[in-house]
């Protein structure tokens, strides 16, 4: 059963993600083929052939995939399934879109964001915001999936795998792209960044935030975070949230700064390799998933730690 994992991508750089979702597709079974579909896309093509694993890249061009639209994904992709027992997407924005619209057109249920593939059938997904592990079985003919990236270890970039190239679907689609008001920050992405440093209420206003926050995760290289509450009351923006309703992150260092660890925030980061907290409620929830724990006023703490590094 041969399984087709859509690349996400940059066009010129291919996205980790995309080798963790193979390391999914592995698990799975079958040969297993990736499919780059975007405009000027040919480095990210060539990135995906050294996948370990891959048969064959399938490398699309047009500038409908410049922007991600589902329709377009879907128009190319439901046809090529014709060849396919399963379809891996990663469980990002551009995943999340198109994968329903696939499963829809190909009359079958869609398995959302797994994070364990025990047999060919047979699935584990968080639910609950990740307080519990459901195992779904599917009886479908063609596996539509979604994968939790976090949850998975990328495969080596040690293959080398031919390069195919088809035909875009023509537009135009009944969805088009408008604009883009894309945050530019020289900080690691926070998804996909090693070392993330997050902040929570207890800063208590943008200017603390950007005071104690900013100059650790410089010093640290790394991606910057913040909890819903820290989002909400304005002193962070949206594209820092970590939680149920922001990014899931397990980068290999988090440090928790005033957040008291709600159930919402502890599923978008407890998969973290090390986490480290710091806090002034020694009661805080963050303290129970804690690898190191410091209990004391952030505002004191943090400057002298940063003045440390």
């Amino acid at each position: 059963m041969a399984v087709l994992v859509l690349a996400e991508h940059s066009n010129a750089a291919l996205n980790d993600v995309t080798a963790k979702t193979v390391a999914a597709a592995q698990a799975f079974g079958g040969d297993i083929d990736v499919l780059v579909a975007g405009h000027n896309a040919g480095p990210a093509a060539q990135a995906a052939a050294k996948l370990a694993g891959v048969r064959k890249v399938i490398h699309v061009e047009g500038d409908v995939f410049d922007h991600g639209i589902a329709e377009a994904i879907e128009a190319l992709v439901v046809p090529m399934m014709a060849g396919y027992g399963a379809f891996f997407a990663p469980a990002t924005s551009i995943g999340k879109n198109a994968a329903p619209r696939i499963a829809a057109k190909l009359d079958v249920m869609q398995v959302s964001e797994i994070t364990k593939v025990i047999d060919a059938s047979t699935f584990e997904r968080p639910i609950y915001a990740g307080n519990a592990i459901m195992t779904v079985k599917s009886s479908d003919a063609k596996k539509v999936i979604t994968v939790r990236g976090t949850a998975f270890q990328a495969v080596a970039s040690t293959g080398s795998a031919s390069v195919e190239t088809a035909a875009a679907p023509a537009g135009p689609f009944k969805s088009a792209f408008v604009s883009a008001e894309i945050a530019k920050s020289d900080r690691p992405e926070l998804a996909s960044a090693k070392r993330v440093v997050s902040g929570g209420r207890a800063l208590a206003s943008a200017e603390q935030f950007n005071a104690v926050i900013l100059p650790l995760a410089d010093k640290l290289g790394a991606g910057v975070g913040a909890s819903r509450a820290a989002v909400d009351a304005g002193y962070a923006p949206n594209d820092y949230q970590v939680g149920q309703t922001g990014k899931v992150v397990a980068p290999e260092l988090y440090v928790a700064i005033g957040i008291s660890g709600a159930i919402q925030h502890l599923a978008g980061m407890k998969d973290s390799k090390i986490i480290v907290a710091i806090n002034k409620d020694e009661e805080a929830p963050i303290f129970q998933i804690a690898d190191y724990s410091l209990v004391g006023d952030l505002f004191k703490i943090v400057p002298e730690l940063t003045s440390k590094l």
